[in-house]
């Protein structure tokens, strides 16, 4: 039995619709099986909650009196840059962007407390941020400088655009070395200390639609707690890596472009984040519902954990190499375990995303459908 999601949209109007999440769906489809469950389930909700380095904000602060064109000059906000070169008063404000005068590693290891995810944070949460800005000055544009405070209530428009979010799976990160090192997954600790990793698994939204058959272009999704469409695939997305016999990918493959109106957006799921020894970043918060149109769709669904593999890759040498030679596979379900057997050792694992709060954001999603807030978008297109 097909479906369209012009008739789910029909049902959630009607307060009809079935939704479940992720993590539901698996007890449902053990109990009344596939067929069943493809019938009676209209929505699946998946979600996640972690770093996501390649985020970022465009902002149009409103022109000033005189007017200045900060493109071509300089632009911060709480003293980090942004990139100015779009037009007269656009700015870009990346993630990871740090402060001029931060020390980064030359003190080593080092803090990054605050940086672009951070003024993100701040000004979703409603708190005044200082904006500096220089231009060379023009007929039209003749201000050369500018120093002033901005809020977002305040801003002619914030728009979250992250180019790459929502890795679909990636590695675990260990350390075959003999001394701490500080990566992007986190502290590592010598001679096989931990292993790190980072994926809500289970909950994982491109794990639940493998090959991107209900999520594309177009599709409506929770976006740091507020409205968020994909715009694009990610950066670095690479659906063509070896998978499983159910169509899992065993590496990093899909990705995602995202965008939404910062404005209704909430600094619980956008949270700035300091990496010791790597840098700055920004927490996200992101949820996406999968019609289920037929049985195909949801069988995919309804994966589990024990059916998820990641790759293990060594930090210290491989992976700064370019060697990213597999040491081994392993589960998600192991990895939740709380520890994995590497070359014969128990290794400690920890993630460094939330599977708590992207079990909170599937809920959240789960219940605006239920309440006929949220209604699904057909993909203009498949990914590209």
């Amino acid at each position: 039995m097909a479906k369209t999601i012009k008739e789910i949209n029909e049902r959630i109007k009607k307060g009809k619709a079935v939704v479940v999440t992720a993590e539901e769906i698996i007890d449902l489809v053990k109990k009344r099986g596939i067929k069943r469950c493809a019938r009676e389930v209209d929505v699946v909700t998946t979600a996640t909650f972690g770093p996501m380095c390649s985020s970022g904000v465009f902002i149009n602060f409103g022109h000033t009196k005189p007017k200045i064109k900060v493109g071509g000059g300089k632009v911060y906000l709480n003293d980090v840059p942004a990139y100015g070169g779009l037009a007269a008063v656009d700015l870009y404000l990346g993630a990871s962007a740090l402060p001029d005068d931060d020390p980064r590693n030359r003190v080593y290891p080092g803090e990054f407390r605050y940086g672009g995810g951070h003024v993100i944070e701040d000004l979703v949460a409603g708190k005044d941020v200082r904006l500096v800005a220089s231009g060379y000055g023009t007929d039209c544009y003749p201000r050369k400088k500018l120093e002033t405070k901005i809020n977002i209530k305040d801003l002619d428009k914030a728009i979250l655009y992250n180019p790459r979010n929502v890795y679909q799976n990636y590695n675990v990160a260990i350390n075959l070395s003999d001394r701490v090192i500080y990566t992007y997954m986190g502290v590592l600790q010598p001679r096989l200390g931990n292993a790190n990793y980072c994926s809500a698994g289970q909950l994982s939204p491109l794990f639940n639609d493998p090959y991107y058959e209900t999520i594309g272009i177009g599709t409506r999704i929770f976006l740091g707690g507020g409205i968020g469409y994909v715009a694009w695939s990610g950066t670095q997305h690479n659906p063509r890596v070896k998978r499983t016999k159910k169509g899992i990918p065993k590496g990093p493959a899909g990705t995602l472009a995202l965008i939404g109106n910062l404005e209704k957006m909430s600094s619980k799921w956008l949270r700035g984040t300091s990496f010791t020894g790597y840098g700055a970043t920004l927490t996200v918060g992101i949820g996406i519902p999968i019609p289920i149109l037929n049985e195909r769709i949801l069988r995919f669904t309804a994966v589990e954990d024990s059916q998820i593999y990641a790759p293990v890759i060594d930090y210290s040498k491989a992976y700064p190499l370019g060697k990213e030679t597999i040491i081994k596979e392993v589960s998600y379900a192991e990895l939740h375990s709380g520890s994995i057997k590497i070359k014969g050792k128990e290794i400690p694992t920890s993630s460094l995303s939330s599977y708590f709060k992207a079990r909170e954001i599937a809920n959240i999603l789960k219940g605006w459908i239920k309440r006929k807030k949220f209604f699904l978008t057909q993909p203009v297109t498949p990914l590209p």
